[in-house]
């Protein structure tokens, strides 16, 4: 039986080095290898069969899911550098601890509560 607490910044760690090998292979295996979304997306434009307006909106799908990929990557690593600088855990907009369980259910949360509903109010 483990003695580490299930909020101790170890078992975050672990998941989300688990999530970011998840979502790379994920990206890799819908990307059919090392090709980048942007390459696939040139590729529509070689299938004169297919309607311009079909091909620019697998185009701006395929670029979108590259941008959500790509922020949620982001995420993951800043999460990790927090838990390297020892400030996983706190609020990066106002200090204080988040709970646990936001932690647990969300664990690239930079911010508490509070500080993330004024954020999106702010955008």
């Amino acid at each position: 039986m483990s003695t580490t607490p299930p909020s101790s910044p170890d078992v975050f760690q672990a998941l989300l080095i688990q999530a970011r090998t998840q979502l790379l292979e994920r990206m890799a295996y819908e990307r059919g290898g090392l090709v980048s979304r942007a390459d696939m997306a040139a590729d529509h434009f070689d299938n004169s069969f297919q309607s311009r307006a079909q091909i620019q909106t697998e185009r701006q799908t395929e670029f979108a899911m590259n941008e959500h990929e790509t922020a949620e990557l982001g995420d993951i690593e800043a999460a990790l550098k927090r838990i390297q600088t020892g400030t996983y855990g706190q609020c990066t907009d106002c200090g204080v601890v988040i709970p646990p369980a936001r932690l647990q259910a969300y664990p690239t949360a930079k911010r508490c509560i509070n500080c993330q509903s004024l954020a999106e109010q702010h955008r």
